[in-house]
């Protein structure tokens, strides 16, 4: 396994000519999010050859689009789903000890304006602290007005009885997804970002691996496996299409998509180091306000989806809806010319499936592993929190179904990712973007040309060359959404960045780094709809 003091480099060029080698691999993973990620490194940690394509970026689509918390899942108490709640509080333990510089704990207070509402929500926290047992992050607190005023300055005091204290996570997603490839790299997986997957292969009747193409140059390449997961979240029901008109038994869709919107605002309406969560909203919905990087996250909402965009559109009632839940709940509650950035996010809702379409099992409620006729293990549904017993589940379904020959599981529950330190770190995601999220890599960061020149808060030229060589970065995008999140955070400041990031990724990469499709981006990203 590389070491963390020499950062492993990502030259294209390396990895297409590994790619190109005529080589027969155990596991061949489509699609680069937390799932597929997920499964890639817990495969290669284990011993299999592993090679991973993505069509965009890393995290490009839903995994770089969270909520950014890492919890157990409070709502799913109260569905008494009591075995769901209890892995993902595992898992959340989980994921905060593999990377401390990127997942830290997390306060959060909801209000009580009526006062049945601190008893009633604080007994059920209160078993959430018990299924947490040791795993806990935290006591739940229960919290009179001034209490709660504290933690909460910003909240609207007009009726105010108290709260209730309880402690969750946070993380940086994307970041978290690249340290997932780096990692997965390091244990010797072959990961190539940009380069979909466009038909699968079939010996008789069997998924026998597939053909991507380099979307830079158009470059096709065949590669074998003896096992091809498609990890391809809200676009799984395209490939499994694929897979059963080649073998003639059609799939019925398995996703159905549904929507996600987030605000982001100046930290100034809450300025606290504690989330507010509102349990129940006016119509039902749950309803965060989340300090990160120097910002708050508003959100979420959970509108469905018919299409399946790239970059879906917040539509106008979703944006009012968070806006007008904020007024219940904030003194100064934030307008549309407030908003730094607006970013949505499709989650793959798996639909219930029967037993035509092949052997389908659901491992819960959150997820779904199904494997066609063909073979094809086809991953969906899921949350980031358990991206991990995700991966195991995958693998274990490949053993079970003959795919792989069995290996022992667990091989990344102590699994530190790139860049993780030993005892974890003080700093804190709520405060703003710096050198705390490359962790033991910073110094590496720091040795590059660049390092004292500043081109934002938390983000110097030193990090963009960092990205272009170690971190798969190809465009502007990929830096300014992605290695740095400045998109998500200030999408106006994101744009007056780009040309100069667009400068030292030409010097790096010698080739077009897509300037012009990033500012139209960032344009969508400011957009308040009207």
């Amino acid at each position: 396994m590389h070491t963390e003091t020499t950062p492993l480099p990502t030259r294209r060029a390396d990895l297409l000519a590994r790619l190109a080698q005529p080589h027969a691999y155990d596991l061949a993973v489509i699609g680069g999010g937390a799932t597929g990620l997920g499964v890639a490194l817990d495969a290669a940690a284990r011993g299999f050859s592993v090679v991973l394509v993505e069509s965009h970026d890393f995290a490009k689509g839903t995994s770089s689009r969270a909520t950014k918390l890492v919890h157990g899942g409070v709502r799913y108490l109260a569905q008494g789903n009591i075995a769901l709640v209890r892995e993902a509080l595992h898992e959340r333990t989980t994921l905060l000890n593999n990377a401390p510089h990127l997942a830290q704990p997390l306060p959060f207070v909801m209000p009580s304006y009526k006062f049945w509402e601190t008893p009633f929500y604080g007994v059920g926290l209160k078993m959430y602290d018990a299924l947490a047992g040791k795993a806990g992050l935290g006591a739940t607190e229960f919290l009179g007005r001034s209490e709660a005023l504290r933690h909460l300055p910003t909240a609207l005091p007009d009726g105010l009885k108290g709260g209730v204290k309880y402690w969750d996570g946070q993380f940086d997603d994307a970041r978290l997804a690249l340290a997932l490839a780096r990692t997965a790299a390091a244990h010797g997986a072959l990961l190539v970002n940009y380069c979909p997957a466009r038909a699968l292969l079939h010996a008789e009747g069997r998924v026998a691996g597939l053909v991507c193409e380099d979307a830079e140059t158009g470059q096709r390449y065949e590669v074998r496996a003896k096992c091809v997961v498609n990890a391809t979240g809200v676009w799984v029901d395209g490939l499994r299409a694929q897979d059963g008109e080649a073998t003639g038994h059609p799939a019925k869709p398995m996703v159905a998509p549904s929507q996600g919107v987030h605000i982001v605002v100046d930290r100034e309406f809450l300025p606290s180091d504690h989330a507010l969560m509102v349990p129940k909203t006016a119509d039902g919905r749950v309803l965060f306000a989340v300090p990160w990087l120097g910002k708050l996250i508003l959100g979420t909402t959970d509108s469905p989806r018919q299409d399946l965009a790239r970059e879906p559109l917040a539509l106008r009632e979703e944006v009012a809806f968070i806006l007008g839940e904020s007024a219940r709940y904030l003194r100064r509650a934030p307008q549309a010319t407030d908003v730094r950035s607006i970013w949505v996010g499709l989650r793959p809702l798996v639909k219930p499936q029967d037993e035509d379409g092949g052997n389908t099992k659901s491992i819960s409620r959150e997820h779904t592993v199904a494997v066609s006729r063909s073979g094809l293990v086809t991953v969906t549904g899921g949350k980031w929190t358990t991206y991990r017993a995700m991966a195991e589940d995958v693998l274990q379904k490949c053993f079970d179904e003959r795919i792989l020959p069995s290996r022992p599981a667990g091989v990344t529950n102590q699994l530190p990712v790139v860049g993780a330190p030993r005892g974890g770190v003080q700093h804190r995601l709520s405060d703003a973007q710096g050198l705390h999220s490359y962790g033991t890599e910073a110094d590496a960061v720091q040795s590059l040309p660049g390092a004292s020149t500043v081109l934002a808060d938390g983000l110097t030229e030193a990090m963009v060359r960092f990205a272009a060589r170690h971190e798969y970065a190809r465009t502007v995008e990929d830096v300014l959404a992605r290695r740095a999140r400045v998109l998500f955070l200030d999408a106006r400041l994101a744009a007056t960045l780009a040309p100069a990031v667009a400068a030292i990724l030409r010097d790096e990469l010698g080739q077009d780094p897509q300037l012009e499709p990033f500012l139209t981006l960032a344009q969508q990203y400011a957009a308040v709809p009207a």
